[in-house]
Parts: C-alpha cells; structure tokens; sequence
C-alpha cells in the first residue's frame, strides 16, 4: 500500500516534482509514459509496401463463380485488358463470360469481341487454363451494362487500383464471388499488376496474347490480301475485282516474294491535341488544338504546363509524317521502299502526308490497297480497321511507330516474341535534332544512324512495372530464345561420338531434354554460360556415380 502511495505522490502533487520530472522523464513524466506506448510509425514504408507485395500469392482452389470485366479503350488497350481478365479468372480460379467491349467515345465503334476475335479458337485454346463461357448464365440475366450503370450495385468493383496485386483481387473479390456467385470489375483496362505474380499467371497472360486471340476469319483474309498485293503489287483491276481476296486466302503462295515495311502513325486530332506541342500549323491550328482540350480533358492536360521546346526536347511530342519521313530518310530507306501507312485518320489530311508521300512514292494503305467490297465490310469500324492495321503489321519485314502508344506496345511485343525486326524510333533525341536548324543533312544522318544502333530489334528486358504485352522477355520468351543456345554450347563441347546423358535421358536427342534445359537456365537466371557449367558439373557427377 505504501509503495503505491509513493508511486502516486508525483501525480497527486506535480508542483513538487516538475525539476525531478524534467530531469528524468522515463520514470515520473506520465506525459513520457504515454508517448513511450504511442505505436511507432514504419521507417521503411515503400520498402515495406514491396516486400508485402511480394508475398506468395495463394490461389482457391473450388471453382468461385463468374467475372465480368468491361473493357474501355481502343482495340489494342482492350486486347490487354482480355489477357488480364484471362489471368484474373485464373487468380481467382472463377468461369470468364468473354469480356465486354466498351463504346469508345471518340470513334463510336459498337464492335463486341465476337466481331474482332474468333470466340471458338479463344476457348479451345484457354479450355486447359481456365472455363470461359460466350454469355452471361440465366441465373444473373440482370447483370448487365445497363443495370450498372443505373445505380450503385453491390456485385460492382469499381475500386480496383491501377496495377493492383493478385492479392488486392483475392481480398476485395473473392468474397464478392463467394457471396453473390458474380462480380462484375469496371473499369478494369490496366488493372492488374505487372510485377510479383506467379509464373504461370505470366504464362498465361502470354498465352492469351500470343495464341489465343487471334481475328475474325475475315479479318485474316482482309489482312492477307493486302499483304500479299504489297509483296506483289497487283493491277488497279486485280484490286477491283471481287474474286482477287478469295484468290489470295484459299492460295498463300500467291503471295509475291517483296518486302515492305510497315509506318504506325498515330497522329490524329485526339493525339496532337494532348501532346500539346507545337505542330507548325500556325496561331489557327494552336487555338484549335487548345479548345479540343478543353472540351475533351476540360483542360486537364500535364503537357500543357511546358513550352514546344521543353516537349520536344523530352521526346513527347509524336512525330509528324514530314519528321518520321526524314528519320526513315536518314536510316537508309529511299523511294523505292514499299511502305504501308497503318493509320486511322491524320490530323490535317493530305496536306500533311504530302511530305511523306513525296520521299516515299510507293506508300500505299487500306484505301489504296482494298478493293471498294473490301472496304465497305470495315468501314465506318474503327476496331476492325485497326485490326486489319495489326495483322498487316505483324505480317510486315520491318514495322516503325512514329509515337508511342497502345498500338506501337502492342505490335512491338508481339513482333519481340515473334523475333521480327522493328524499329523503335529515339523520340528524345529526334527532338533535340528537329530543334536544331542549322543542322545539315549529313550531320542529321550521322546523328539518326548513331542514335538508332540499338533501337532495331535487338531484344530488351521488361524492367519492373513495365508491360509484360510490351516487353515479353523474358517472362514469355526466355525459354525459347536461350535453349538453342545453350544446346549449341553442350555441342561444341562434347567429343564427336560422345553421348551425353543426365539423368536417363539423351541430352542432344531427347526432345524431353528442353525441360532439363529449361531447369538449369532458371537456375541461373537464364545466363547461358553459368547454365551450361552447373549443368556440365551434374554430368559429370553423374558418370562418376554411374562409373
């Protein structure tokens, strides 16, 4: 009782300790004693974000219900938006309604997926990854575009972060799915992460771009018109004739044997208008530019806050048709190159590829190309002209973007993963240079060609947070690029009439043997020289044994 008293004498009389209080506050100061007890705040909250992030991700493994994704966007930002919905429905082991595609506001395309990609072949392909069905199942009939856009519904997430986690899905949908057997997630274009997912939700995602989605048979047949007739120009009555396209899809060898080169150029209103830059079309074009803006982004436009130079000198101004005809120019291509101008509308019309035109006489594009038949199954579709875009792109002996966007990510990675050359223009210093004007051509070409040394084909690695659909190395396509290597070296190495075995199997005869391969790449981080001496080392192990 005592001690007690003598605990509570400094509260009950304050006054008579304040010195002894100041001078040991971790004993009589009770203002101390609660600070002490406050709890501490992280130090390290950014590295402790990733580490929590990187937490294995633990997957149901019962059948969950149905997602709905609504995809907004053009045709290549809602591509990227199917192959994360694929790997979300597998994240979350639920049943994929094929996802719906939104009413793009700037195009007013109303094209679903049924129209662009071939649903059959989508699902076939898919069918061992994950269970995908066309419709929506009677039972939620009333989940639809409509009823969520009417009110605030409880089966709707609209709160998914941008390049949200696995984990961030399986706290905040899962019970949704678990509750009410549907969760319809909108908007979902980028809304899952790149980084610190499971392998084979990585597979999967390359799966779905790579092999999966492929167009509509008409679409196809389009596309393989139009490069064949660049291979092999046809007469103005070829391309007329209603007979030539089914000509050219029922016989792939009348495909002539030219090459051509594909130019993405996205300059249209929408894009200049953003990018707020300067495009030399005087105080008319700039106060046109300025009110798109404001109607559109009511003004809201980051680029807005620099001067022409300041963007240009940064690399963010796309590139004109004059300034992607000179870099073509400088890069060796002269007037007898086949170029196929992939694009939807330019901004200025044919006042502004005149320039391009006149150093490329041979440019031609889908106007050109199509036959008036042709033209009128696509017209008026700005998702289906894109994919015509796309498939001949894909299809091109070398492909250029003259900006940044979804289309040029998109082609890009999928020409990567199909080991195809394309040009990736240095935007920065295109800028600095256009911003020079005393530099003489020589100087311009000296520059160009230097600039672009490393910016034709040679193979980049996704950093972290990149697009896995952009750069799909090496979670797409290490495998394959490094196997024949390595095997090349267990070659050069072995004597002429040595067999080589590991575990079993004959390592240079067995096909089995590219999942050995594979093994010893990952574990060492697919370097093919420290692959090749751990795996040497076990071969050698195991003949001592065996000896």
């Amino acid at each position: 009782m005592a001690g007690a008293l003598i605990l509570l004498l400094p509260l009950l009389f304050p006054c008579l300790f304040t010195p002894l209080s100041h001078a040991l506050p971790s004993v009589l100061s009770a203002d101390y004693l609660v600070q002490e007890w406050n709890t501490p705040k992280p130090r390290h909250s950014r590295l402790l974000k990733s580490a929590l992030q990187r937490q294995t991700v633990i997957l149901p493994e019962k059948s969950q219900g149905y997602i709905q994704v609504f995809l907004d966007g053009g045709l290549n930002q809602q591509r990227m938006g199917i192959c994360d919905a694929v790997a979300l429905a597998k994240i979350l082991n639920a049943t994929l309604i094929i996802p719906h595609l939104e009413v793009n506001p700037v195009w007013q395309d109303s094209s679903t997926f049924m129209d662009i990609f071939d649903v059959d072949h989508f699902i076939n392909v898919l069918k061992d990854d994950i269970s995908i069905i066309k419709e929506v199942p009677d039972e939620y009939f009333w989940s639809t575009r409509e009823y969520y856009a009417t009110a605030i519904r409880a089966t709707r997430v609209k709160t998914a972060p941008v390049h949200a986690s696995a984990n961030w899905y399986l706290d905040n949908v899962l019970p949704l799915l678990q509750s009410y057997g549907i969760a319809a997630i909108a908007p979902f274009s980028h809304r899952l992460a790149f980084d610190n997912m499971p392998e084979d939700i990585q597979r999967l995602r390359c799966k779905v771009n790579f092999q999966a989605l492929l167009f509509v048979p008409h679409i196809r047949a389009v596309g393989d018109a139009l490069v064949s007739r660049l291979r092999n120009p046809p007469t103005r009555s070829e391309v007329d004739s209603s007979k030539y396209i089914k000509a050219v899809a029922d016989s792939k060898d009348k495909r002539g044997t030219g090459k051509f080169v594909v130019l993405h150029l996205r300059f249209d209103k929408d894009m200049a208008a953003h990018s707020a830059c300067d495009f030399g079309g005087g105080k008319a074009e700039k106060l046109a530019l300025a009110k798109y803006r404001q109607v559109i982004w009511q003004g809201r436009v980051l680029n807005s806050q620099f001067t022409d130079e300041e963007l240009r000198s940064q690399g963010r101004c796309p590139l004109t048709p004059e300034e992607i005809g000179l870099l073509l120019a400088a890069l060796g291509f002269d007037n007898s190159t086949r170029l196929y101008l992939a694009s939807h509308k330019v901004y200025g019309g044919e006042a502004r590829i005149s320039t391009l035109r006149n150093l490329f006489p041979l440019m031609e594009d889908k106007k050109s190309l199509a036959s008036s038949e042709e033209r009128a199954q696509i017209k008026g579709k700005a998702s289906l002209l894109a994919a015509v875009d796309y498939y001949v792109s894909m299809h091109s002996d070398i492909f250029i973007s003259a900006s940044p966007g979804n289309m040029h990510n998109a082609v890009v990675g999928h020409r990567t993963y199909e080991n195809k050359k394309t040009i990736r223009p240095n935007m920065a210093l295109l800028g600095q240079l256009f911003l020079n004007k005393s530099l003489t051509w020589p100087e311009f070409r000296e520059a160009i060609v230097e600039g672009h040394k490393s910016r034709q084909g040679l193979l980049k690695l996704r950093k972290p947070e990149q697009s896995i659909y952009t750069y799909p190395a090496p979670d797409c396509i290490w495998g394959p690029l490094k196997k024949p290597l390595l095997r090349r070296k267990i070659v050069a190495d072995k004597k002429a009439s040595e067999e080589v075995f590991i575990w079993g199997l004959k390592l240079l005869e067995d096909e089995k043997t590219d999942v050995v391969l594979l093994k010893f790449l990952r574990a060492r981080d697919f370097k093919v020289k420290e692959a090749f001496a751990m795996l040497k080392n076990t071969v050698k192990v195991e003949k001592r044994i065996w000896d």
